[in-house]
């Protein structure tokens, strides 16, 4: 197999000095195009490859490809791509960018490395600047937005500018925009006129869902495409348009994905654990996110098939697995693992809880099939239902306070005799912003578990920094893991 690489590289650089970009994958014998201007020819241990040179008219200096020879190469050559989207309510925040996410995650499905997102605002030569800069790194260029009828959507002057091309009306695309509201039945307003309107030599790409024709731009070293910012004629135009650009481009190339949970270990840890896992460059690539307590470790695998990159993410996936032992979840939720661990023991489980509100059991019930292990879920809020339906005794409550680890102990054991459950959890804390004291300050908790062989309580302290929906979601999150944990240890 043989991958051609593209570089804009200054006149008298060496064929290797910048990252290749692989635009195609080749035929074994291959004959350069005509016109090609032979250049140096080249060996390296890992790669066989010669290097030809050809100007592009749109470069101000000679861009060089090299061909390389794929065969035996410890790394899948990797077709890289930049999004780019451009409005005013994404840079002020008013809007989040979904979707670059989503685009993201079909390109890397399909083999191509999205190695970075910009965002940019309104103005014609930010849009120019950024659209430059991705068409000197080449590769796959996507952008979103800008494509309107109004006099904000500047994406067309930027593009324009950035390739130094005039406007021009595009008929293809005028007779696109003319159909589309003669099929809805509508007049078209003058406005839409500017929609037609395309730098000189670029494509109108068919717009299924709306007025706005998407525009697609070719050099020699990269593919641009820009399409409109609504999320549903985006998509319905990526399918159409980018994605079978973007297949071929990526050479048959494959990515993998697994994202593994875990919970009661630090992100620091992990890093230490995984670390030469985690090294640059390395395939899979290796990485770890942080949110709501939940540290995900995501492994993304890339191959010259989908057999390939299967193999090499799962053997990654197992490795992860067991440095990280019983403080990885795997692809489950902290419910979902308990669930699964419940039914396959036969044994059930009942809560009590005061400042989480019923969050607890909520958690464990939203898991289809929880009535095979949930027995009840009472919520105690004030002292007297703590000693009506618990059984704690107001003498203690009155001595120890509510939020404590002999009023936790005593609602967990309540909960277990009273429902006749294998296990009950309980949660009482101070969940804030008020309430708290220095010897009781807010995001305090206490967690019990009872069971046979007798109850345990954690005491947590999460600290006032964090919010009251965030300790709340944070002391669930603990008791579902003491029982998690406390189910795997099961023989």
């Amino acid at each position: 197999m043989m991958t051609a690489l593209v570089q804009r590289t200054p006149p008298g650089s060496p064929a290797l000095a910048c990252a290749a970009i692989p635009i195609a994958v080749l035929p074994r014998e291959f004959a350069p195009p005509r016109g090609l201007k032979p250049a140096a020819q080249k060996r390296d241990p890992a790669l066989s490859y010669h290097s030809c040179e050809y100007i592009d008219p749109m470069a101000e200096f000679p861009v060089r490809i090299v061909f390389v020879t794929a065969m035996g190469c410890d790394k899948v050559p990797v077709m890289e791509a930049t999004i780019i989207s451009i409005g005013a309510e994404l840079v002020s925040g008013r809007c989040v960018d979904t979707n670059a996410a989503w685009l993201s995650n079909q390109l890397t499905a399909v083999g191509v490395e999205v190695r970075r997102h910009v965002t940019v605002g309104d103005e014609v030569e930010a849009i120019a600047e950024v659209i430059r800069a991705g068409l000197d790194r080449g590769g796959l260029l996507i952008v979103t937005g800008g494509l309107g009828p109004t006099p904000d959507d500047r994406t067309r002057e930027g593009l324009a500018r950035a390739v130094g091309r005039p406007l021009v009306e595009d008929p293809q695309a005028l007779a696109q925009i003319e159909a589309f509201f003669a099929r809805i039945d509508r007049p078209m307003r003058d406005s839409n006129r500017v929609q037609a309107l395309l730098p000189e030599g670029c494509a109108a790409l068919d717009n299924p869902r709306g007025t706005a024709p998407g525009i697609h731009f070719d050099t020699p070293s990269t593919q641009l495409f820009a399409l409109p910012g609504v999320p549903d004629e985006m998509k319905a135009m990526y399918q159409r348009h980018v994605l079978p650009v973007a297949t071929k481009l990526a050479g048959g190339s494959r990515s993998a994905f697994a994202d593994l949970a875990c919970f009661g270990i630090s992100e620091a840890r992990i890093g230490e654990t995984l670390a030469d896992l985690m090294a640059e460059g390395r395939n899979p690539q290796v990485g770890t996110s942080a949110a709501d307590a939940i540290i995900t470790v995501g492994v993304t695998a890339r191959g010259a098939h989908e057999e390939e990159a299967q193999r090499l993410r799962d053997a990654d996936v197992a490795e992860i697995k067991r440095r990280l032992a019983a403080a990885c979840l795997g692809e489950a939720t902290l419910q979902e693992s308990v669930a699964r661990l419940l039914i396959e023991s036969g044994e059930t489980v009942a809560t009590a809880e005061s400042c989480t509100g019923g969050m607890l059991g909520a958690k464990l019930t939203e898991v289809p099939g929880s009535s095979a292990y949930f027995i009840e879920g009472v919520v105690t809020y004030a002292n007297a239902a703590k000693s009506k339906r618990l059984g704690v005794a107001m003498e203690l409550i009155d001595r120890e306070g509510a939020v404590s680890e002999a009023v936790c102990r005593a609602m967990a054991t309540g909960c277990r005799d009273s429902s006749g459950s294998n296990y009950a959890l309980s949660i009482t804390g101070i969940a804030g912003p008020g309430g708290g004291s220095a010897e009781k300050p807010v995001g305090l908790v206490y967690v019990g578990l009872a069971q046979e062989a007798g109850t345990e309580v954690k005491k947590v302290l999460f600290g006032a920094h964090l919010s009251r929906d965030e300790i709340r979601d944070r002391a669930c999150k603990v008791a579902l893991n003491m029982l998690r944990l406390e189910l795997l240890s099961q023989p």
